[in-house]
């Protein structure tokens, strides 16, 4: 008997189900209330990318007397032309997601998807009408969206949040941002390099305070970031947010996060803006009717438990992508592997999540790049660390480009030399960590990547630790 499989969400996750279990021989049907490709392709990954191609080559072009190339007349971005770029990609990669279903014989529905019993989703159109998809396995992907902050609400005005910042018609002559972690840094880099002037507000005494991420590439990015003249409060805590009509009013505090700060530091700031961007978090899509009525475990802010299987707990139905919540890894990439997981998984395979070799890629200026561990965490995993650096600077190909700010780290066991961690901030660290990311994968040792030829001139000669003193160890 042909299994029936309905997946409720047509982001990467749910996308990446759909296919593997259509290719294992399922009776695939893929629900989705919005477009296709979730978050990441119409809100998030895609989107952002597309601004940043687009701040990059205005940054290029004010420094292209440096090149060689003199320009005349004034350079600016076109907001408006920028959007219709960016809409035309994310339609073009949606009719490629679309075309899959197609090539593949999935059943696809647009609307809100729900539980009506054990065994039948049903779907609610925009014209009203409802119609069943019976499954005898569910995987559940409906994805997040921007937290919002009750003291000081999305108005998509002048308080906005991640989408509506991808959707801007104009360049803000000033924005505010508020919160230093991946979404903020990244757009806090774009925003500048179109021509804002940005203030980034974090908590935690660094930027990117994440565990998975290299100290010295948080400091590496902090210089780069204030030198092209973004302001930067760590330690600090958006307090009051208010719209005055012409700009908004933010007021800035000390973090209730840190301990011990001097008492003449403790004044509040006040800083105007055009705009405030909130970045502080996400929260899952899980507003689902019948999600509660089947047994399906969810925790005190409403994310989904599932184990390394992505099985919820209850028989036949499964969950992946970011309404997992933070205690997973919340990112495209681990989504899709996710779901190919839950969809083998439903169909016989036996398959588990390895989370300890994902790779996260940090689209700022410069880029941060990391996988596996890094020293203050391999240290605490009893490992005895060892821990070699390469500058950009000594590269040739950095200077042919003119960008030589950043360093590739590679954390290794000193005992045999396995490679634990690689962390990368710099030009294209974002493709240079997929080398990190196999030498992980593989336990691939300082010696065996120093044998490794490297084309010369290029960047991945950063991954190159000094081959004479790897050889010899």
């Amino acid at each position: 008997m042909t299994v029936k499989i309905t997946i409720i969400g047509a982001g990467p996750g749910g996308h990446a189900a759909a296919i593997h279990a259509a290719r294992l021989g399922a009776e695939v049907t893929i629900i989705e209330q919005d477009n296709v490709g979730g978050t990441c392709l119409n809100r998030g990954c895609i989107p952002s990318k597309v601004m940043k191609t687009t701040a990059e080559m205005v940054e290029k072009f004010h420094r292209a007397e440096e090149f060689g190339v003199m320009v005349k007349g004034d350079i600016y971005p076109d907001m408006r032309r920028l959007m219709v770029r960016k809409e035309k990609v994310i339609h073009d990669q949606a009719r490629g997601i679309l075309g899959s279903f197609s090539n593949h014989n999935i059943r696809y529905l647009k609307g809100y998807g729900y539980l009506k019993r054990y065994g039948l989703a049903c779907v609610k159109q925009d014209d009203g009408k409802t119609i069943e998809a019976p499954w005898n396995r569910l995987i559940l992907a409906p994805g997040s969206q921007p937290l919002c902050i009750p003291s000081f609400p999305f108005d998509g005005k002048r308080i906005i949040s991640s989408n509506d910042a991808s959707n801007l018609q104009e360049i803000p002559e000033s924005m505010v941002i508020i919160g230093g972690g991946i979404i903020g840094c990244e757009f806090a880099s774009i925003f500048a390099s179109l021509g804002s002037e940005v203030v980034v507000v974090e908590a935690m005494p660094r930027l990117l305070p994440f565990p998975t991420v290299d100290e010295d590439c948080s400091k590496t990015l902090q210089r780069e970031m204030k030198k092209r003249g973004i302001k930067l409060m760590v330690n600090r805590t958006v307090e009051k947010i208010e719209d005055t009509g012409e700009k908004v009013r933010v007021t800035i505090g000390d973090s209730p996060l840190i301990r011990d700060i001097r008492e003449e530091k403790r004044k509040n700031l006040t800083v105007y803006a055009d705009r405030a961007l909130v970045c502080v978090g996400r929260a899952p899509n899980t507003a689902i009717t019948g999600l509660a009525e089947s047994g399906i475990k969810i925790d005190d802010r409403r994310w989904i438990k599932a184990d390394e299987r992505m099985e919820t707990g209850v028989p036949g139905i499964y969950a992946v992508g970011d309404a997992l919540g933070p205690s997973r890894i919340m990112l495209a990439h681990v989504a899709s592997a996710e779901g190919l997981v839950a969809a083998g998984n439903a169909l016989g395979e036996n398959r588990a999540m390895n989370y300890e070799v994902v790779p996260a890629a940090i689209f700022t200026t410069p880029e941060v790049a990391d996988v596996g561990l890094t020293e203050v965490h391999a240290r605490k995993q009893g490992y005895n660390v060892r821990s070699d650096s390469v500058l950009f600077r000594t590269l040739g190909k950095a200077h042919v480009i003119g960008e030589i700010a950043g360093q590739a780290k590679i954390v290794s066991d000193s005992e045999n030399g396995r490679i634990l961690g690689v962390h990368i901030v710099g030009v294209h660290a974002t493709d240079l960590i997929a080398e990190g990311t196999l030498a992980v994968q593989m336990g691939c040792t300082l010696k065996e990547l120093g044998e490794t030829i490297h084309a010369h001139p290029t960047l991945s000669e950063v991954m190159l630790v000094d081959p004479y003193t790897i050889l010899n160890t």
